[in-house]
């Protein structure tokens, strides 16, 4: 059910909802659209956790800032509504630059984080596929993948994104123009986390990605390996709209990730390394 919108702190009054009871999950939609695109998840989910469901700054009925947007500033927007509206800490699913903001939340906070699900997302800019400068083998260091620096292409949104915009924003549809050039400055700068950083997270991770994805399977494979606690679900027959795609498989292994333990495995090889203490 909607509740009252939440005022962070030098932000807008963030509108959520929340649904179901048990665990606390917060759920983190893509950019450039509204909490509803993750209703294939968060129903479902609902049934067994309580999930609560936010619009980001400038996104669905939450309104624009003055300023730029960052995955930062969204990200202490996150902070701020958790220890303020659920006051324990939560597992974080984001799907695509919710995926993004989760990662920065972890990392700014990882004292607030249980478990974390990434759908389809990068930790580093250059992870997208639709970069026509990313190099076709997605090689990379431990400072990030080793292509040129670049944005994702500027083809244009499907236009019920902006019909969408206009039914909820309280900034009206003529400002969808001006938040979307504030995303594309941050996508072109944003994100640039390493390995390294990758590395510090110690929360259990799901990384999730479609088959036919805009994120590359060679960056999600680097987040992977490069998170230490980290499992990797790649979903066949998908693309980057991978959980309306195919919603019963996705929620399935969202929700066992979410309420099950890890089971042990019969022949580790990555784990069994890092449970011995050398690099997973």
């Amino acid at each position: 059910m909607a509740t009252p919108p939440f005022a962070a702190p030098d932000s807008a009054a963030t509108w959520f909802a929340a649904y179901g009871s048990g665990e606390a999950v917060v759920a983190l939609h893509p950019g450039g659209i509204d909490a509803r695109s993750l209703d294939a998840t968060v129903l479902p989910l609902a049934e067994q956790l309580r999930v609560y469901t936010l619009e980001r700054r400038g996104h669905g009925r939450t309104p624009d800032v003055a300023g730029p947007i960052s995955y930062e500033l969204m990200a202490q927007d996150m902070i701020a509504f958790i220890e303020s509206q659920v006051g324990e800490p939560v597992h974080l699913l984001g799907c695509s630059d919710g995926s993004v903001v989760a990662l920065t939340l972890a990392l700014l906070r990882p004292d607030l984080v249980r478990r974390l699900v990434l759908v389809a997302g990068v930790f580093h800019r250059e992870g997208w596929t639709r970069n026509p400068e990313v190099s076709d083998d997605g090689g990379g260091t431990d400072d990030g993948p080793a292509t040129d620096s670049g944005a994702a292409t500027d083809d244009p949104l499907p236009e019920f994104f902006r019909e969408a915009y206009a039914e909820l924003s309280p900034d009206g549809g003529d400002h969808f123009d001006v938040v979307m050039a504030k995303l594309d400055q941050m996508h072109a700068t944003e994100p640039q986390f390493t390995t390294a950083d990758l590395a510090g997270i110690k929360a259990r991770t799901l990384v999730m990605i479609g088959d036919d994805d805009e994120v590359s399977l060679e960056h999600a494979i680097a987040m992977y390996r490069g998170l230490p606690t980290a499992e990797l679900a790649v979903v066949p027959g998908t693309s980057h709209g991978l959980l309306v795609e195919k919603p019963d498989l996705c929620n399935r292994l969202i929700l066992a990730f979410l309420t099950q333990d890890a089971p042990p495995t019969f022949a580790p090889i990555r784990r069994a390394r890092a449970a011995a203490g050398g690099k997973p």
